[in-house]
């Protein structure tokens, strides 16, 4: 399929054919001076003309924000247009040209299938710690003010191509991916997901860029709009276009010239590179401290993959993370569409240090692809079961020693639905640094390590932060201390919230049309509030039974589990069941 992808601006439209199935890209190119005599109409008569000889399968539509609603690429019609249009307060200079191009190209393709692909939809779903700013929520609430991340595309792209690299699956792996060119920003990429990044409400926030400022504390500003000489369009103007490299430079934004004087000795231009890769190293330590560990740094964009003194300068002093990095690769890493990733990072290092080549316009392009194949369909057979699932504990042996006694063995209390499973008459007490939950149930059979769930509730009231997780990927998660009646066990490491996810068979799959490890969103109908639950994971084995387990504090936002809390371990629901929608793109 032959896919047009278009990232129309507000004085440009670049364009490129790419041709999915072999990433060839036949025709690209830029028509400029749009806005200014050319209208969008007319640089789009010219793109088709430049594209004429190529069947367009789909066009697909770089758009910097979509806000909360959109959450993944999606096909163009009169409602979605109109919720891009919705977002245009929160990009004002961005998602006007865009929407400009998009209806340009559905007036001259109106047969082609248009899909837009949004900035956004990677950080769509940050955890509500690392979306929220810290005023006052009525204010926030009543003004949008929260944070929403941007390059999610590139993102995505190089932490897939990282995986790949590395041999493991996206999903077990914790990175930090940094997009660093004219425009910066660091993500911290855990376990597939996007979980902290640095870009907020607006591109401006973060890392030091070309001429944006990023982070600044908000009392310069005020400080700045008190003194009478500057006002709003002026301090937009300061932080957006005269900041960054060129401000604290004083030669521009470009990074070679940079680097340049900073050898002949200009001292400004020295600080703007200490500048840029002092706040770049302090994320990447910020991010391994909120993951709770690292697998990999990645390095992307005009600076990333081509500034070789500069990725010295961000990657040296970081053993102290476990990595070590080499610089024989560093000068010798160069990355192309054939070969996209170098490793620049000793073979001894623990973590790896990778430059990954980006390409936003092929990811926008498979991404389209695959909306007008429709690979997020899913097929409906039928409802899935629901079940609340509370706090519970499983053990392993030594554990169960200590626990209960040398040579003890769980007695079964009841079946429970999956097959196999049992809730124990055995009980603990989950004791965290601020507060403990007694008779907590223990799960069997034994497993080879230790897990403790708990919902959020659970974890406040603990005084523990424990990560999300899917049951059995316990590494680098929440330390915690069990009590029995026998002795008290210290584990390291153990205790999650887990994951929302879907037992099923591989004929459930099959019929269902996923496979194990998919997420997808799901709907909750025929209960007392019907809601929809997004990244909710898909678990396939011959030894399950279809069904869908939240905990109680999920169970409660759909109204679903008042008193299922407690003794019992799982809670059937009775009357709601969960209607699988799509699945994740990717």
């Amino acid at each position: 399929m032959h896919v047009l992808v278009l990232n129309s601006g507000s004085s440009s439209v670049k364009y490129q054919v790419i041709d999915v199935a072999t990433r060839a890209v036949p025709v690209k190119g830029v028509v400029e001076r749009v806005g200014q005599g050319v209208t969008y109409e007319a640089a789009l008569a010219q793109v088709l003309e430049a594209a004429r000889g190529f069947a367009l399968g789909a066009v697909g539509h770089r758009v910097v924000h979509g806000g909360e609603r959109f959450v993944d690429a999606v096909r163009i019609d009169d409602a979605v247009e109109a919720a891009i249009e919705r977002c245009v307060p929160l990009a004002p200079l961005h998602n006007p040209p865009n929407l400009a191009g998009i209806r340009a190209a559905r007036k001259a393709l109106p047969s082609v299938p248009q899909v837009a692909v949004f900035d956004t939809a990677f950080h769509a779903r940050l955890p509500r710690r690392a979306r929220t700013y810290a005023l006052d929520a009525e204010v926030a609430g009543k003004h949008g003010l929260r944070r929403y991340g941007f390059h999610g595309t590139s993102h995505a792209f190089v932490a897939e191509l990282a995986a790949k690299h590395l041999g493991r699956p996206l999903e077990h792996l914790r990175l930090v991916t940094l997009h660093l060119g004219n425009g910066a920003s660091a993500c911290a990429v855990e376990y597939g997901h996007s979980t902290e990044t640095s870009m907020g409400l607006t591109p401006l926030e973060g890392l030091v860029m070309g001429t944006r400022a990023g982070d600044v504390d908000a009392g310069v500003l005020l400080a700045l709009l008190r003194s009478g000489d500057f006002d709003a369009d002026a301090l937009d103007t300061l932080l957006n276009k005269q900041s960054g490299l060129a401000g604290l430079s004083g030669v521009g934004n470009d990074l070679r010239d940079i680097e340049a004087r900073a050898e002949e000795g200009d001292d400004r231009c020295r600080l703007a590179i200490a500048v840029f890769a002092h706040r770049v190293r302090k994320y990447v330590g910020a991010y391994a401290a909120v993951m709770g560990g690292l697998d990999a740094v990645v390095l992307t964009a005009g600076i990333g993959e081509n500034a070789r003194a500069m990725r010295r300068r961000i990657l040296q002093r970081l053993d102290f993370l476990g990595l070590v990095f080499d610089e024989d690769r560093n000068a010798d890493a160069k990355v192309t569409a054939d070969a996209p990733v170098a490793r620049v990072s000793a073979e001894v290092s623990r973590v790896a240090a990778l430059v990954v080549k980006t390409d936003e316009e092929l990811s926008i392009a498979q991404q389209a692809a695959a909306v007008v194949r429709e690979a997020g369909a899913v097929k409906n057979p039928g409802p899935i079961p629901i079940a609340i699932s509370a706090r519970h504990v499983h053990l392993d042996q030594p554990a169960l020693d200590v626990l209960f006694g040398k040579g003890a063995a769980l007695t079964k209390l009841r079946d429970i639905s999956q097959p196999g499973q049992f809730a124990s008459e055995q009980k603990v007490n989950v004791i965290g640094p601020r507060n403990r939950l007694d008779g907590v149930r223990v799960l069997g059979p034994l497993r080879k390590a230790c897990q403790v769930e708990v919902s959020r509730t659970d974890e406040f009231l603990l005084g523990v932060d424990a990560p999300i997780r899917d049951s059995g990927n316990t590494e680098g998660s929440a330390p915690i201390t069990l009590e029995g009646p026998a002795g008290t066990l210290h584990l390291k490491e153990g205790l999650i919230c887990a994951k929302r996810h879907i037992h099923m068979t591989p004929e459930d799959a099959q019929g269902y049309g996923v496979a194990d490890g998919d997420e997808v969103e799901v709907a909750i109908s025929g209960g007392p509030r019907d809601l929809v639950f997004g990244d909710v994971l898909v678990r396939v084995s011959p030894k399950f039974k279809l069904e869908m387990h939240l905990d109680t504090d999920e169970g409660n936002a759909a109204e679903l589990s008042q008193g299922a809390q407690g003794q019992l371990t799982y809670t059937d629901v009775q009357k709601a069941t969960a209607v699988l929608q799509r699945k994740r793109a990717h």
